[in-house]
């Protein structure tokens, strides 16, 4: 169909019945038989942060990819194992290579990605499905999501990054997942609001929002809780010494994809330092800076967003 018979995109949901016994919830927008898009959500979101994004790349003009955001394991209405292990990595990894395999079935390149483009906890498990999984993508986007690389030496050395992630420590509590429900999410909310979410210059959490929020936190958060509990990067405290002795060989966390980094530098969680030596791991590396963004960038800006990363894909398929 040509551009001036073009109608708005709008999103669809659906259940992606995976090969290993997930089922997750999908929302997406555009053509199938286009070029894939992945969008993968961090915590405590859910996959409606990137609506915005898949109607935005599914339009003509901007790409016309297929575009489709899973909710992960244990969000919203995807299945949700009750086991803290079944969080673990190369479960989470599992899931997302299937997803791609299935999603690119009718693409024209069967099996792979145009881009893999994650956030927060998404871009922790799109950089170890990048190093482990390199054909199923052709490039990779990260917002705001540390690679474990720079992760592990921050934790392991930096006061700052030990004090911005002591956050995790709560989190891995058993008691988590209903604490934080208690009056009205009560304990959730400074996710955003201690960035300006709902005052600051880059407000975004209005009613409507913080409905949608509610929504998927009402399906349960002991499986977001439990990405937490089932990693071993955390900062080190009392009778917790492997947090701070966990290493990783250079060739697990290599990742030879061409890789475009966008950071918002208002991120009181993850701090600059958190970019120094990742050439080191990503030699393909293209780094955006936001210097009026927070960790929620794509909440606060998603028309720069969509801009740099449509700039990014542009630039790489000419």
């Amino acid at each position: 169909m040509s551009a001036g018979h073009w109608m708005p995109a709008m999103i669809e949901t659906f259940d992606l019945a995976l090969p290993h016994g997930i089922t997750l919830g999908c929302r997406a927008s555009g053509s199938p038989g286009r070029p894939v898009l992945l969008f993968l959500h961090g915590f405590p979101e859910a996959a409606f942060v990137w609506d915005a994004l898949l109607e935005h790349f599914a339009q003509p003009e901007h790409g016309g990819y297929r575009c489709v955001a899973p909710n992960l394991r244990g969000y919203e209405r995807s299945s949700a194992p009750t086991e803290v292990a079944a969080y673990q990595a190369k479960e989470l990894v599992k899931d997302i290579a299937a997803t791609a395999a299935a999603i690119t079935t009718h693409s024209p390149t069967p099996g792979q990605l145009a881009a893999l483009v994650a956030h927060d906890w998404g871009g922790a498990i799109a950089w170890t499905v990048a190093n482990q999984h390199p054909a199923l993508m052709q490039r990779l986007v990260i917002l705001n999501a540390p690679h474990a690389g720079p992760f592990l030496r921050e934790l392991a050395s930096s006061p700052e990054q030990q004090a911005a992630s002591a956050y995790m420590n709560f989190l891995i509590r058993p008691d988590a997942p209903d604490l934080l429900a208690e009056n009205d999410f009560a304990r959730l909310w400074p996710f955003f609001t201690n960035m300006g979410a709902d005052t600051g210059p880059q407000a975004w959490l209005d009613d409507a929002t913080r409905e949608r929020y509610r929504d998927a936190w009402r399906h349960g958060l002991k499986g977001p809780c439990a990405y937490y509990a089932a990693s071993p990067l955390r900062p080190p405290r009392p009778g917790d010494p492997a947090a701070a002795a966990l290493t990783v060989p250079h060739e697990r966390l290599a990742v030879a994809l061409p890789t475009l980094v966008i950071w918002g530098l208002n991120d009181s969680a993850l701090p600059r330092g958190l970019l120094n030596g990742l050439e080191a791991w990503v030699p393909q590396l293209t780094v955006h800076l936001e210097p009026e963004a927070s960790h929620w960038i794509v909440h606060e800006m998603p028309d720069r967003v969509a801009e740099v990363i449509g700039a990014y894909l542009a630039r790489a398929n000419q």
